[in-house]
């Protein structure tokens, strides 16, 4: 409970690996039966009402909906918050969200929508389908003039620091090669692993991938509130000082906007 009261929302994983910590005074085992108790530990709080359900994050399932609405003004109504000024159109760069599991991007999936950032769960290696749709984007923002900044987020293990190298190739494959494309590995490093003194698993003897590769980690290792400063931190770089709130202004000038459109509609 006290995890989650300092820092939410977080995906059981992450309080998972949050209650492996060896430094805890009884830790729980970092194995499958470890997963399943603190998963019902979860399910149980959640029931008797002591921990709240939105502090836990699960975006493996999704409904699927079709919008209808009274009228016009409804309508209207109805999307005023999706108007949103661009934070990034006085930016010199574009940048989007990469992550290697829908885990990571339940807990960062406000922040970006804070920042107007679009998100990719690319769920371990990218599809080809989805990285020729995406580069369609990096095309056209090239084209405005816009510098590409790829954020990605992944696991540090045999196969996790491959998937990204996967999915910049894959990347600049549709891309035009006058496109300034910057690709950086967010988390998780092997510097953060020592830094956030992470808890590591040893690698599976069996896989012959990425012999450099000794412990490995997680991205639902490290703590859900480091990992969305780190995010924020980078995306303020990003952006001019002081676009983040101005955008904010001006949204909110357009939905007063839109709302006496809608008032004149109903009239």
């Amino acid at each position: 409970m006290d995890v989650l009261e300092q820092d939410n929302p977080q995906s059981i994983r992450h309080v998972f690996y949050r209650m492996t910590d060896p430094r805890l005074g009884e830790p729980v085992v970092k194995t499958e039966k470890g997963y399943v108790q603190v998963q019902r530990r979860i399910v149980a709080m959640r029931r008797d009402a002591t921990l709240p359900y939105d502090w836990i994050v699960d975006t493996s399932r999704s409904g699927i909906f079709t919008n209808t609405f009274l009228n016009p003004t409804d309508f209207i109504e109805s999307m005023l918050w999706q108007y949103r000024a661009d934070p990034w159109r006085s930016s010199k760069w574009y940048c989007e969200v990469w992550v290697e599991s829908r885990s990571i991007a339940g807990v960062i999936e406000e922040l970006c929508e804070e920042y107007a950032v679009s998100l990719y769960p690319c769920g371990g290696f990218t599809s080809l389908t989805l990285a020729f749709e995406a580069s369609a984007t990096l095309n056209k923002m090239a084209a405005n003039g816009k510098k590409l900044m790829i954020l990605y987020i992944g696991d540090w293990d045999q196969s996790g620091v491959i998937v990204d190298k996967s999915l910049e190739k894959e990347l600049r494959q549709h891309l035009s090669r006058r496109v300034d494309l910057h690709f950086e590995r967010l988390a998780i490093t092997e510097e953060q692993i020592a830094r956030y003194n992470l808890p590591t698993k040893p690698r599976k003897e069996t896989d012959r991938r990425s012999h450099h590769i000794r412990a490995t980690v997680e991205a639902e290792a490290m703590p859900a509130n480091i990992l969305r400063g780190l995010l924020r931190k980078k995306l303020d770089t990003l952006l001019p000082k002081g676009a983040l709130a101005k955008a904010r202004r001006e949204s909110e000038r357009g939905q007063a906007d839109l709302q006496i459109i809608a008032a004149e509609a109903e009239g």
